[in-house]
């Protein structure tokens, strides 16, 4: 294609005149417009696929763009002027239409934060964007009860949090200048910065702990108290990525950069004002008990911050996430706490979450599956006791805080599962060489592994290895397919949801077994077949579309089902919780509506079809 020319001056000139843009004045035009990427387009060039109408904001410079629904085969037709994408495509439409060049086309496009950040700034801009995060949403006073967490995390990138300039000093600035700096603007943390490259960060609680309370000489320099190289995210991260940050991490300072450089830093206050994140705060309660007991208690708070998620409509995706993080915080603190008891550990090892705990996708209702992998160098008779009593004290410490143990003693406790990384590569090699039905149930327990804490290269180099011997293992997976086709979603002949007949849960579903484990089933396998890392069952899903291993459309129908029925789940647990009962994974469909229940049923069959897929590509010898 030869369209005209477009320059930086021409894309000025279309912004002072735009209906939108020109509701800013010159200065900032003039530095909003070299932040644009203009590209050339030929007709008929997919500018924005399905499901990803979200990821920037378009403008037509010159040409025209369609915006298509393929699967209502709805369409829009744009002309110069117009925008398209994040914040200007109605919310509705954000995950199901694509964009496509109309014509011969000049795009320019903006980054989200970017569109954020000035329609923060600017607000008689943000009418403009009305599926932008926040706008449009009613003040905290007006929200309905309960909905105190309002939750957008994912949608909100970390630039918008920031309020100023990254407050900065060299790391040789005496402590007193830096205490004196920091009372003066009101801050309670500095940057120290050298040859502009980050080199530390001060809290105020560096001076309260590093400084009051040891006495320090206020004159030496500032970086003896810092914490030096600190964790850092990236401007365009959702926020969500900063509060799961700090809950792991018992942090409540984050600088952000652009790249390598500094453009700022969020606090969990930062973080409480634009969204409430009683996560971080319970984390850090978490990080404060010294006792079984005060962890016991601090637990009981689960449950009341998975009402507030369902209250405040998180995603199911990032509610797994925030209470798995929760439960990490126990893990962790329980084995700082068995450090302490029973000294230092005699050889390395890593704590190694299983199941949905390893998938971060747990609820208020969770048992543990837990195990050790021990370095080589441990001998059963000098490190044996240590191990043996350590692993007792994490497990039935998480017992304590509602984790159950194990029905199957699939846990550290046990000696089996608790074992040299060299056994544990036995186990593999036999589970995968020989798939009997007990090593089928094994490997799906087994595969879905992260660590939590210690050496996690002992976990890391072990996954590998069992990957690269599952990648295209047509026997092992063709049993792995039989298996997971056990768990079967509660369709009748003539598409009619069949409830459980009898029994104490007599006519309910089980959203778990047969709505949710067989999507968790079908990612396993596809990752197992390509050889895929990813152990959270949405990014493996999204993993395995871009591998090759299930069509990208099928990936996006598993994932929306999956958060569908999570959804369902969690907004039952809530009401449980609500009324004072144990939650569970049974789901009335009285409590459902119509239009629910219909979404329930195509939910149900896009897993059915995939697993019919799935059952005939190994049962005709595909691989």
């Amino acid at each position: 294609m030869n369209p005209a020319p477009h320059t930086l001056a021409t894309l000025q000139a279309a912004l002072a005149s735009h209906r939108v843009w020109s509701q800013l004045d010159a200065a900032t035009l003039d530095t909003l417009a070299p932040q644009w990427r203009l590209e050339a387009s030929d007709v008929g060039t997919t500018l924005l696929p399905q499901g990803r109408l979200h990821s920037r904001t378009g403008l037509i410079v010159s040409g025209a763009v369609d915006l298509h629904d393929p699967d209502l085969d709805m369409a829009v037709h744009l002309q110069p002027g117009d925008m398209f994408g994040f914040g200007a495509t109605p919310a509705q439409h954000l995950t199901t239409w694509q964009a496509t060049a109309a014509a011969d086309s000049h795009i320019a496009w903006l980054a989200p934060d970017t569109v954020t950040a000035l329609c923060r700034d600017h607000g008689a801009l943000a009418y403009f964007f009305p599926s932008l995060p926040g706008v449009g949403q009613p003040p905290a006073a007006a929200q309905a009860p309960g909905a105190g967490v309002h939750l957008n995390l994912l949608g909100t990138p970390v630039r918008a949090l920031i309020k100023r300039e990254p407050i900065t000093l060299p790391p040789d600035t005496s402590i007193r200048a830096a205490a004196l700096q920091m009372r003066d603007l009101r801050v309670s943390s500095v940057l120290l910065v050298e040859q502009h490259h980050l080199f530390g960060l001060v809290t105020d609680r560096d001076l309260r702990n590093r400084v009051v309370a040891l006495g320090l000489d206020i004159d030496r320099p500032v970086s003896d108290i810092a914490t030096l190289a600190p964790m850092t995210l990236q401007a365009q991260s959702p926020a969500f990525e900063a509060l799961l940050l700090m809950a792991r991490h018992n942090i409540h300072h984050v600088p952000v950069m652009d790249g390598a450089r500094i453009v700022g830093m969020i606090t969990a206050t930062d973080l409480a004002e634009q969204h409430s994140t009683s996560a971080v705060y319970l984390a850090g309660d978490v990080y404060k008990q010294t006792t079984v007991e005060g962890l016991a208690h601090a637990s009981t708070k689960i449950k009341a911050l998975q009402q507030h998620l369902a209250a405040a409509d998180a995603s199911a995706y990032s509610t797994g996430h925030i209470i798995t993080t929760i439960t990490d915080a126990l893990t962790t603190r329980l084995i700082h706490l068995a450090e302490v008891k029973l000294g230092p550990p005699p050889v390395d090892y890593v704590w190694v979450a299983a199941g949905s705990q390893a998938r971060s996708e747990q609820t208020a209702r969770s048992d543990q599956d837990n195990c050790m992998v021990l370095d080589d160098r441990y001998d059963e008779a000098q490190h044996g006791e240590y191990f043996r009593a350590f692993s007792r004290f994490v497990c039935d410490g998480l017992a304590a805080c509602g984790y159950i143990h194990c029905p199957g003693e699939m846990m550290a406790m046990t000696d089996k599962w608790r074992q040299p990384r060299a056994r544990w590569a036995q186990y593999f090699h036999q589970w995968v060489d020989k798939p009997e039905p007990m090593a089928l149930m094994l490997t799906c327990v087994f595969f879905d592994l992260r660590a939590i804490h210690g050496k996690t290269e002992l976990l890391e180099s072990l996954r590998n290895e069992v990957l690269q011997r599952t990648r295209g293992n047509s026997l092992f997976l063709a049993h792995m397919v039989g298996n997971a086709l056990k768990h079967r979603p509660p369709l009748g002949m003539f598409g009619t949801i069949a409830r459980i007949r009898g029994g104490e849960n007599a006519g309910t579903i089980d959203l778990k077994h047969s709505g949710i484990v067989p999507i968790v089933d079908l990612a396993r396998v596809y990752a197992l077949a390509g050889g895929i890392a990813a152990v959270n069952t949405h990014d493996r899903l999204e993993v395995a579309s871009l591998a090759g291993e299930v069509s990208a459309q099928s990936a996006r129908d598993l994932r929306d089902a999956l958060e569908f029925l999570s959804r369902l789940r969690i907004d039952h647990q809530a009401r449980q919780i609500a009324q004072g009962q144990a939650p569970d994974n049974f789901l009335a469909l009285e409590e459902l509506s119509n239009f629910e229940r219909s979404h329930l049923k195509e939910a149900f069959s896009v897993v059915q079809t995939l697993q019919g897929v799935l059952g005939q590509r190994y049962q005709t010898g595909r691989y």
